[in-house]
Formats: C-alpha cells, structure tokens, sequence
C-alpha cells in the first residue's frame, strides 16, 4: 500500500509495488448533482424492490428521469454496492481470487447471544455526496454491536467495527457476511480465524440470508436516513450514533417478545428463536 508519508519517494514504492505510477496522483470525480439525485432515488426503490435490476429500475425511473440508460444505472448500483437480490449472471460483487465459505444457518436454531454474528454494507446519501454505512449485528437480539462509517468501499472500515465488537463482546460461534471483497478478503477471513470464528456466506444472490440486517438497513433509512440531509460526513455519523443507540435501547421488537435488542442481548431471550434460511 502507497504510504504517502514514508520517507522512500513515491515513484520507487510503486515500483517496489509493481503498479501504475499514474494510478497514485489520480484523483476520481465526485458524483454530480444529478447523479446524487438518482442515487437517492436508486436506494429508495431498491429498499422497497430489491429484486429490480439495473432493466427494471430504468423503467421505473423513466418519469422521473426521462433519458437515463441502463449502463448508467448499472454504473451507479455497482458504486452504491447493490445489486438485484436474485441469483443472475454478474450480480455477484466477490473477488474471483477469494475463496467463498458456504452458508452455515440454514435450519439453525440460534439460541442465544453471541451464537451468530452477522455484517453488512449500505449506502447512506448525504445532502451532497454519500458514504458507507458497515454494521456488526447479533443475529438472535438484533443488537447492533459495533458500526462504521467510511467514504469508500474498502475493508479496513470492516476490519475496524469487528475489532471492536470483539474487544467489547468475546466473540460469536459462527459469523455471517455476504460473499463482498470486503468480506472474503485475507485480511477479513484471517481476523476471522484467528479467533477461531466459524466464517459463515450467503448465497450469491440470497438477501434472505441475511435477513436481519437487511431489516435494518431498511429501519434506519425510513426512520433516520431520509428524514435528514446530512451535511457532513461527520453530521452523518453523528446522526447515524444517535439513531442506532436509539435503536438498541428503545425500539421494541415483536419477534423479540417486546424487548428492545439490548433487553434481549443482555438478559437473554427467553426462549430459542428459530430462524427459517
């Protein structure tokens, strides 16, 4: 990785790196206005049709945004990181060198805290630019254990919110993410087994293996995300603490017999929940 405070030149890390020399003084474009526009139109109908591909949105965006092809949007989902939730050719976001794990949980009865674990990414739009939302969550409370922002999709972000979910809570049995690089990367698979954590991956495709952090994205974007328009990265974060401390503290389940997921994770539910993947 580029280190540009290292006192060896930048033009010999890249060639000790073998990469480009141009890559390290590219500076990507922010989104324009227009495209934040249909950005946050994307993510709103995603939550609310997940299984609508780049072809379907384009026709579902036609009144509002008479002109837009499907290369655009396809585009602008791969920046956001979604995909249509059903299993189709090219929807799969893994890196091809990483190795997939199966998927643990079906039939699983998960009894208890720290049984499963489970992490997700989401976009969060902003009044003028975006950022990523990363969420460790345990599956049988839904307390949302640990939780980071970032500008980009990389895993350090990741790697961050399960360090500190483990630091404060021991460690889960099994932990559960979706086949992303950021997930089936060696840094995020080794931290994962050194603690001799069992790697659980959804199916490519499969939303519903993951079920309980999809629920959330879609809790805190109608009751937080877009009700705001956060002006900052760090206003979002700010917005983002305040709503899943909320979250965690106050806002009852049914599925969890009317206890708020830090009820549920500290006392521990009373009886097992089974969980149909």
């Amino acid at each position: 990785m580029i280190d540009r405070t290292h006192a060896l030149p930048l033009t010999k890390q890249v060639i000790a790196l073998g990469i480009s020399r141009s890559g390290i003084y590219y500076t990507p474009a922010p989104p324009s206005e227009a495209d934040l526009a249909l950005m946050r139109r994307i993510d709103a109908l995603h939550l609310e049709m997940p299984w609508w591909g780049a072809r379907g949105l384009r026709r579902m965006l036609a009144p509002d945004f008479p002109g837009v092809g499907r290369r655009r949007i396809a585009t602008l989902m791969t920046k956001m990181g979604i995909s249509a939730v059903a299993p189709q050719p090219g929807t799969s976001k893994r890196h091809r060198a990483h190795p997939v794990y199966p998927y643990l949980l079906r039939h699983q009865t998960i009894t208890r805290p720290n049984h499963v674990w489970a992490m997700d990414i989401t976009y969060i739009p902003m009044a003028r630019g975006f950022v990523y939302l990363a969420a460790v969550m345990d599956w049988a409370s839904r307390r949302v254990l640990s939780w980071r922002v970032s500008t980009t999709m990389d895993s350090r972000f990741c790697l961050e919110a399960v360090d500190e979910a483990i630091a404060r809570y021991g460690r889960p049995e099994i932990f559960n993410t979706d086949q992303g690089s950021q997930f089936t990367s060696a840094d995020f698979t080794g931290l994962l087994t050194a603690h001799g954590i069992r790697i659980s991956m959804d199916g490519q495709g499969c939303w519903r293996d993951n079920i309980f952090v999809e629920r959330l994205w879609r809790t805190i974007k109608y009751e937080e995300v877009y009700l705001r328009a956060y002006a900052t990265v760090s206003e979002a974060r700010a917005g983002l603490g305040r709503y899943l401390t909320l979250y965690n503290t106050r806002r009852r389940h049914s599925s969890l017999a009317d206890t708020t997921p830090d009820e549920a994770y500290f006392l521990t539910l009373r009886s097992p929940l089974r969980v149909a993947a």
